[in-house]
């Protein structure tokens, strides 16, 4: 088997899951996130993209309703035993193997919890089996469920977490030793997922972000490829990943001399880094955290440069994003416990002078406060 933690671990998430099922007095819970899946069985597939629900029961029991392809990726990859096949033919309506599914848990008018945001539940997918559930049982959203549980990290996640930080230092290293006048960007981001992959980590959940010169201001993957001038800036957001769990890092990297604009722009990052780090401690609010990364931002006249949100949480998580929740923005009332892990990013982008500069790591938050995960540090990288 391929399952990465054993029966145990699996087990103990599920009866923290079940927990919260009756205190909500609901009797099951309809899974459609790939996320939750994986978290609560192993199960590992990107076959998420067609229809599949994992069904647990308040009981205990649980069954997956998958297509043929991913029947043995489950036994494979999970402790789900009771795996169940819907067929694809024309006009085939999945809701009907659903109920069948459901009908041998006695679910029938009974109130059951359910993912409705999930990449896997499309409105397309809810329209044709939406009709047919609504009137076989009561549904409940509780789209963050299985989220506020994986949001705390157990001793066994928390090594693959460092891991994958250890692989995104690697990667680092690589773009550090190739950045140079002349060098083709595309040899940096080859090297870049070679580290990783040599270090036996894995697929991003999405595209690793690499832009110079202008490009260098976008905060997103974009196709095209550029070779570095004398005079440029190299802007790169990118993870390692260990077993899908994620760390990420950010930074700019200057080739030539540094504008006196840029050195600032770091010195900002850098500071405003450091106090959200110091902030970031259990009991604080997640809210907080960002405010506490403006106020610096505008205080040194970047306020027009930097984004609306600086960080957000970390695991284990499946394309189209390695984004998880909750996120670090103005308001946000999520309060920071130890174990605990966030992406903190400081991003500053003049428009006006074509100039970026981004900071970015993951950190641990522990029960006196946070720790960076990275083995480098925040200077200023000049090719």
């Amino acid at each position: 088997m391929t399952r990465h933690f054993d029966r145990a671990e699996y087990q103990g998430r599920r009866d923290m899951l079940i927990d919260e099922l009756k205190q909500l007095g609901l009797d099951g819970i309809l899974v459609f996130r790939q996320e939750s899946m994986y978290y609560l069985t192993g199960y590992d597939t990107f076959g998420y993209c067609f229809f599949q629900c994992l069904y647990l029961d308040a009981s205990g029991k649980y069954t997956l309703l998958t297509r043929r392809p991913d029947r043995l990726q489950a036994e494979l990859t999970s402790t789900i035993e009771d795996i169940r096949v819907w067929v694809d033919r024309a006009g085939v309506n999945p809701a009907e193997d659903l109920i069948s599914v459901l009908d041998d848990f006695g679910c029938s008018g009974k109130t059951l919890g359910i993912e409705l945001h999930a990449y896997g539940l499309t409105a397309h997918l809810w329209n044709k089996i939406g009709p047919t559930l609504t009137e076989y049982c009561a549904l409940e959203d509780i789209s963050d469920l299985v989220n506020w549980l994986r949001v705390l990290k157990s001793p066994a996640e928390m090594n693959f977490v460092e891991r994958a930080a250890e692989l995104a230092d690697d990667a680092l290293d690589e773009a550090i030793r190739l950045t140079a006048p002349g060098v083709f960007d595309g040899e940096i981001l080859a090297a870049m997922h070679s580290a990783i992959y040599r270090g036996g980590g894995d697929d991003p959940a999405n595209e690793f972000i690499i832009g110079s010169g202008d490009n260098a201001l976008l905060c997103r993957y974009h196709t095209g490829r550029r070779h570095l001038s004398e005079q440029d800036q190299l802007t790169l957001e990118f993870a390692g990943v260990y077993r899908h769990y994620h760390a990420a890092m950010m930074r700019t990297i200057i080739i030539g001399e540094a504008n006196p604009q840029q050195i600032a722009m770091h010195e900002a990052c850098v500071e405003a880094m450091h106090a959200c780090q110091a902030a970031l401690q259990p009991g604080a609010m997640v809210g907080d955290i960002f405010d506490i990364h403006a106020e610096v931002m505008d205080r040194r006249g970047f306020k027009n440069m930097r984004m609306d949100a600086c960080g957000y949480s970390l695991g284990t998580t499946f394309a189209p994003t390695w984004m998880d929740w909750p996120m670090f923005y103005t308001g946000n009332p999520v309060v920071v416990e130890p174990n605990m892990v966030y992406f903190l990013h400081m991003i500053l982008f003049d428009a006006d002078s074509s100039l970026a500069m981004t900071l970015g790591e993951t950190v641990r938050v522990t029960a006196s406060g946070c720790r960076s995960l990275s083995r480098h540090g925040l200077d200023l990288l000049i090719a």
